[in-house]
């Protein structure tokens, strides 16, 4: 039976807070491009196309963004979600949806930067009862964890104080039906969720081919500031550059460095990696590596570097160079007469910010 995909795009992105008071936490931009683009594209590049994306009280601004995925090649199915109730509450939820389909469940705030297209085929080829995606980290912690005994997965615990491994599981994984009667045997845990990490313990104990792979490259929840910068820095580094914007005679553009249609470089300097978005418009200013600039943006006498700044926003008369930050849509920064020497920033949309 043909696989479909499930991508969880509900929860509430506590750790991205402010940006995410008033804006999807997968619709971060990374390297120009929300977050949530890049799990789509990873689906839909393994052959799957027919994709639930779990929503909630964002939901209009998820549907809004991706549409009924025409755009891919796909097909878009809502499943609203009411509650950030857990993992496997979003199973069971889109459990209508995906019927008796084998699936692919993905974080909308995860990536992966080989995708998934091998790990798919793998599934197929083995046909175990689910396969979790484990990957080596230094704060187990924050993930849930792998306990493994060689080859076999013998205990999954979620975010435990002390872990019994550095194995944390990356945010994909692969199910057959049978995920669902685990799910509803299942009680809350302590965060009153329904954890997917208790329901494939319910299937391991019950005898069930849990199957481990452990990944070979990259892989980031960008849940975290820290993550979604370093997300940020590597996939610039892989991007060809190109120009589609206008550059005069006094600007210096050096290195990997993608410059959006409509975009104007003005007696300045960007030094790559980095992406500068389309109609936005630096003038007397500096973009560093490691930076991503999104559409709309007007940055002006003003230096930013391993940074991402959203759509909209307005950066004027900085002394200082900003760096190390996100800014959320629409911001406005300025300077006051005071000089700083830097800024760390992190702020929500909408946010007017003058700095002594």
């Amino acid at each position: 039976m043909e696989m479909k995909g499930l991508i969880l795009s509900g929860g509430e992105g506590t750790r991205l807070r402010p940006i995410t008071h008033t804006s999807a936490k997968q619709l971060v931009p990374v390297a120009n491009k929300p977050i949530l683009f890049y799990g789509i594209e990873a689906i839909r590049d393994a052959g799957i196309t027919d994709i639930g994306i779990i929503v909630g009280d964002t939901e209009e601004e998820i549907r809004e963004a991706v549409g009924d995925g025409s755009a891919w090649g796909i097909r878009v199915t809502y499943v609203r979600q009411e509650q950030p109730l857990g993992l496997a509450h979003a199973v069971l939820t889109a459990e209508e949806f995906l019927g008796d389909s084998p699936f692919v469940m993905y974080l909308g705030d995860n990536l992966i930067k080989e995708g998934i297209s091998s790990l798919v085929d793998q599934f197929q080829a083995m046909q175990p009862d689910a396969m979790i995606l484990l990957a080596h980290v230094s704060q187990p912690e924050r993930f849930g964890v792998a306990e493994l005994d060689g080859e076999r997965v013998v205990r999954l615990i979620e975010k435990p104080s002390e872990p019994p491994s550095d194995l944390a599981l990356v945010g994909v994984y692969m199910f057959k039906p049978c995920i669902f009667d685990a799910c509803h045997a299942i009680e809350p845990s302590w965060r009153n969720e329904l954890e997917i990490t208790d329901a494939l313990q319910h299937m391991i104990d019950h005898g069930c081919h849990v199957e481990p792979h452990l990944i070979d490259g990259w892989w980031k929840d960008t849940g975290h500031l820290e993550d979604l910068l370093e997300a940020n820095r590597i996939i610039l580094e892989s991007l060809e550059p190109s120009c589609l914007g206008e550059v005069d005679k006094e600007s210096s553009v050096t290195g990997r460095v993608v410059i959006e249609k409509g975009a104007e470089i003005i007696n300045s300097t960007v030094r790559g990696p980095a992406i500068i978005g389309e109609r936005t418009k630096l003038v007397n200013s500096f973009v560093g590596p490691f930076t991503s600039v999104y559409y709309d943006v007007l940055i002006q006498n003003s230096e930013v570097e391993h940074s991402i700044v959203m759509e909209k926003c307005v950066i004027r008369g900085l002394r200082g160079r900003m760096e190390d930050s996100l800014l959320g849509k629409n911001v406005e920064i300025y300077r006051s007469p005071q000089r700083p020497r830097a800024y760390r920033l992190m702020l929500g949309d909408n946010s007017r910010i003058g700095l002594a």
